[in-house]
């Protein structure tokens, strides 16, 4: 493999320095969502089950937002890696509007068809009056959230990592304070429930997108104006789609084919549905730093390509990999040591808790292969390499992942263990084809292509 003699340059960022505020930013996120089952549960274990399957519908339709914000970020590196920082800025701008359309459409969507949304999600009717109300209230938080994602996407492609991680923290800073009161009441009034959880999160996601302007302004000298919000710039939307459809159309199989195994797990009865929900609120936790050392990678990796650097790019994405299999492997055992503790924080149900401390164990199986897919896929994605991974990923995601949860969970009757034993076998399927794809050096071609892209394009400044 050759690789390109990069022009003199100042230092590249380090895989160490973005990913521990990457990795302290979901941590964040995981720590809310956790918070918020644990605050639905006081209501009830229906209220729980009812809210878990509410937000799967909302982060399916926030994956629609990768098309852009993946897009804009793994292009924003390259440029910045070719020194065009006018080039990284057209780029910024332009994912703006895109994510806005959206954001809005997705709002509209939600608001129209909460109903016929949680149908087909197989809810227990008895929990639509719970689901529905809350899942039409969070959907307008929907056209914030798809801002935040780019603005947010464009900050960590110039490793402004711990800028983005102080918004995050004063956004949910003001988001749980304003939860308990919105939900519980205060003052002898009695409070919105569920609702009050999701109008705390409107707010937050305001005030986000407020601060996330600011701080393009200060860290990028970048001032978003209007026209940024609404006018679609065709060019430069073909080069993030170019990235982010293929990458983004991985996350979307993914979360179809989850909505689908999770639709099977509702028709297991409201136990099953609520044992996965607050299993999968601690396995969320598990993959946190493969996920901040795939975004880390892809973030050096796009920079080291824009550059021309070959070689590194290569030993950033082996690197990356040891170490993020290293730490999975001791995270996941420690938890499922501790995971009857872990559970009985959201249930004292013993048959919730049997159940999902035996799908942590199993989880063991899952882990490692969801962690070779976070480093490398994000490495052949930040290296121009995306079609790969979503075209294998369809044939694996349905045909193994749901197929087998249907066999062994369904039709075998192992009920959730056969659904985690088919997330096992997906993992480890596309971690083996997407490691054999980078070894192999299947991505470098799709890197010179991208090289040579971003370097006509290019206006060092």
């Amino acid at each position: 493999m050759q690789s390109v003699i990069p022009a003199p340059s100042l230092p590249r960022p380090r895989l160490l320095d973005i990913t521990w505020p990457i990795f302290s930013e979901h941590l964040l996120h995981m720590l809310v969502g956790v918070f918020g089952v644990w605050l639905v549960s006081r209501l009830s274990d229906e209220a729980a089950a009812a809210y878990g399957l509410s937000n799967q519908i909302m982060l399916t339709f926030m994956i629609t937002f990768r098309f852009v914000s993946v897009g804009a970020s793994v292009v924003v590196t390259q440029y910045l890696g070719a020194r065009d920082r006018a080039g990284a800025e057209l780029v910024a701008r332009a994912s703006l509007a895109a994510n806005v359309w959206l954001g809005v459409a997705s709002c509209a969507v939600i608001a129209i068809g909460a109903r016929p949304l949680l149908e087909l999600m197989r809810l227990p009717p008895s929990l639509f009056p719970i689901a529905q109300p809350y899942l039409m209230a969070v959907g307008v938080m929907l056209a914030f959230d798809a801002v935040n994602f780019s603005m947010g996407s464009v900050l960590r492609a110039h490793t402004h990592t711990r800028d983005t991680l102080r918004l995050i923290v004063v956004m949910y800073v003001v988001q749980l304070a304003l939860s308990l009161p919105l939900m519980f009441g205060f003052a002898g009034w009695p409070g919105l429930g569920m609702n009050g959880l999701a109008l705390a999160a409107i707010i937050g996601r305001i005030l986000s997108f407020w601060m996330h302007r600011q701080m393009w302004i200060a860290r990028l000298g970048i001032r978003p104006t209007l026209d940024d919000f609404w006018r679609i710039r065709p060019d430069r939307l073909r080069e993030m789609l170019h990235i982010g459809l293929p990458g983004a159309g991985e996350n979307v199989v993914y979360r179809i084919s989850f909505m689908m195994i999770l639709a099977m797990v509702a028709d297991m009865g409201k136990t099953a549905l609520t044992t996965h929900t607050y299993t999968m609120q601690i396995v969320h936790f598990l993959l946190l730093f493969a996920m901040a050392v795939g975004f880390g990678t892809e973030i050096v990796v796009g920079h080291r390509v824009g550059a021309g650097e070959l070689h590194g790019a290569d030993r950033q994405v082996r690197g990356g990999l040891a170490v993020g299999l290293c730490v999975c492997v001791t995270v996941v055992l420690a938890t499922a040591l501790v995971g009857p503790r872990l559970l009985g924080l959201f249930t004292s149900d013993p048959e919730v808790i049997a159940t999902g401390s035996t799908l942590l164990w199993l989880n063991l199986l899952v882990e490692p292969g969801r962690t070779i897919n976070l480093v490398v896929i994000n490495g052949l994605r930040a290296a121009g390499d995306a079609r790969f991974p979503v075209g294998f990923g369809v044939f694996s995601m349905f045909a193994v992942a749901v197929g087998l949860s249907w066999l062994l969970g369904v039709r075998l009757g192992w009920g959730l263990a056969g659904v985690w034993v088919a997330y096992a076998a997906d993992e480890w399927v596309r971690g083996i084809a997407m490691s054999v794809r980078w070894h192999l050096r299947g991505w470098v071609p799709h890197a010179r292509r991208t090289l040579r892209r971003v370097r006509m394009h290019s206006r060092p400044t």
